[in-house]
């Protein structure tokens, strides 16, 4: 990195210097030999204007040459006469009467037109480069005319020779200069900016430690001072970070939970020691978790968690362990946590509570049946007043443990999904005005109305009649308990894809404190007015199995004084 920027800079400092003194060089040298030729040109137009001044009036053609000769040796100038015709009549180097008519040569031209003649050629005669300057000779208005002078342009390279060399060499000397100066200036540069990568290097391989300390004012140094603020405060976050991670690992270890986290291609990103636990085996991170962890039920947990996008809980029982497996899907990276809760010690208490339950009604059964048997065969009219009171109390308390004992049953095979649910589609308004005229005669009795209404294109919905109808028995019968006046209403509609039916009843109302718990078997709300009206305290508890049996859901709305509602929402058959 270092020597690529070195390269780089020095590199481009060399070639723009080498090109600028190329160019500087050759054009000096264009300049110097245009400067020699204007002025050997200007020096030329000079000299035939003296020899004009010198010549004129000299005659014959004998006389001119001879003094031309002369003159050139003098001057060290080739001096030619020409006449109008074009015959040469003098020549300083050559005798006129040898040489051609030069009368379409173009200084001879331009000159014959009344205006100096200039042209750079190769002389025939004398078969070198010369420059040739035309003068004409006036006689009047007319042109008789023309003094050419020469000069060899070997003079002119020669001079021009020498000073490219001078220039050639302060351009070497310059550039010399030039290309120290650039090295020592792309070192400059690459120094600090390799330190720069170096300590970058050092701090990508997590050495927080690198720093660059540079000297001067620029840009360099800021950059470095910035760097080395920046890596303390690096320093510190990576500190920081090491030490959650390491906290956060330890959490992670110690928890009994079973942790699984995978990643959107479903492959294993991290595992904590009580997941391997639970899978009886070490589990490998990278691989897919299908891989490491066979149970149908976790795959269709996961599935269900990525196709829903949303967080999921179900019971699953691995290695004839049970697990409430709570799954959430990461919204950022698309992954899924799944945490493994043992509930096997809960399952086992509540089979334990559930076999004894159901022993302890089924041994009640028999018995109270008896007492029962007994007390209605006992004939009234042969008893005292006490006595018929205290046989009316018999049978009534029999009555309730009977009811209690029936409830009790129901719901263990309820909680044990012992109930297998004949499904059919059932309309549900039809269904509702069955178990309505049920109450007609209690309602009348405590003078308050009853009244349903539903949409009539409202779809079916998947259910066991004989259950859902005991759903809507439970609901009335509890309002009909607790509603002394005013009236029950219930209304049936369709939300999205569930049916919804509210059951609202204007009597004295639940107490928000006691909605969180009202679905718990055995918790009444008011237990002096339950024990009056013969309540088991088992009837919401019912309606409740039998509502999730139906992948449904029950809630309550409700206020003290104000009267409740308890809501009903059932999957709806789709067309």
């Amino acid at each position: 990195m270092k020597r690529s920027i070195f390269l780089k800079i020095f590199g481009s400092y060399f070639l723009l210097i080498v090109a600028l003194s190329g160019l500087i060089v050759l054009f000096s040298s264009y300049l110097i030999r245009h400067y020699q030729l204007e002025r050997t040109e200007q020096e030329l137009k000079e000299i035939a204007a003296v020899i004009r001044s010198t010549l004129k009036g000299t005659a014959p053609d004998k006389t001119v040459d001879e003094a031309v000769k002369a003159l050139g040796v003098k001057i060290n100038t080739r001096i030619t006469v020409v006449d109008r015709e074009g015959r040469v009549i003098a020549d300083s180097r050559e005798d006129p009467r040898k040489m051609d008519n030069h009368r379409t040569r173009t200084e001879i031209a331009q000159a014959f037109e009344g205006r100096t003649g200039v042209y750079l050629r190769t002389s025939d005669t004398l078969g070198q480069d010369m420059l040739y300057v035309g003068v004409p000779v006036y006689e009047g208005a007319e042109v008789r005319q023309v003094i050419r002078v020469s000069k060899f342009l070997k003079d002119i390279k020669l001079v021009s020779g020498r000073l490219n060399r001078k220039i050639a060499l302060t351009s070497a000397i310059v550039l010399a200069i030039a290309l120290v100066a650039a090295f020592l200036f792309a070192r400059t540069i690459s120094r600090p900016v390799g330190e720069l990568t170096d300590a970058i290097r050092r701090v990508a391989g997590h050495d927080f430690s690198a720093r660059v300390l540079l000297k001067g004012g620029d840009e360099l140094k800021q950059v470095a001072d910035s760097f080395n603020a920046m890596t303390d405060e690096m320093q510190g976050l990576f500190g920081e970070l090491t030490r959650q991670k390491e906290e956060l690992n330890g959490i992670i270890t110690s928890l009994q939970e079973g942790l699984l986290v995978l990643d959107r291609d479903e492959r294993v990103v991290m595992v904590n020691k009580s997941l391997e636990r639970i899978a009886g085996r070490p589990v490998e991170t990278g691989k897919f978790y299908w891989e490491e962890i066979r149970e149908p039920g976790i795959n269709d947990l996961i599935k269900k968690v990525r196709d829903e996008r949303k967080n999921l809980s179900h019971e699953i029982t691995v290695n004839e362990m049970v697990f409430l497996c709570s799954a959430s899907f990461l919204k950022t990276d698309g992954g899924i946590v799944v945490v493994f809760h043992d509930i096997s010690e809960i399952k086992r208490l509540e089979k334990i509570k559930s076999d004894f339950v159901l022993n302890v009604s089924h041994e009640l059964r028999t018995p109270l049946t008896s007492i029962k048997g007994y007390a209605d065969t006992i004939d009234e009219g042969s008893l005292s007043e006490e006595n018929r009171h205290y046989l009316t109390i018999i049978r009534r308390n029999t009555e309730r443990l009977i009811n209690i004992v029936g409830d009790l049953l129901t719901l263990s095979k309820l909680e044990e999904r012992e109930f297998a649910l004949s499904l059919e589609p059932v309309a549900l308004p039809f269904l509702i005005e069955r178990v309505l005229k049920l109450f007609e005669d209690q309602a009348r009795s405590k003078g308050f109305s009853l009244k349903m209404e539903a949409p009539e294109d409202l779809p079916p919905v998947l259910g066991d009649p004989f259950k859902l109808e005991q759903v809507f028995i439970n609901l009335l019968d509890n309002a009909m308990k607790y509603t002394d006046a005013g009236g029950i209403a219930i209304t049936v509609a369709l939300s999205g894809d569930e049916v919804i039916a509210k059951v609202s009843d204007t009597g004295t109302g639940i107490p928000q404190e006691h909605i969180p718990r009202i679905f718990e078997r055995f918790y009444v709300v008011d237990k002096s007015r339950s024990k009056k009206m013969g309540g088991t305290g088992l009837g919401l508890s019912i309606v409740k199995h039998i509502v999730l049996l139906h992948n449904g859901t029950v809630r309550v709305e409700s206020a003290a004084g104000k009267g409740s509602a308890f809501i009903v929402s059932l999957p709806a058959v789709k067309p």
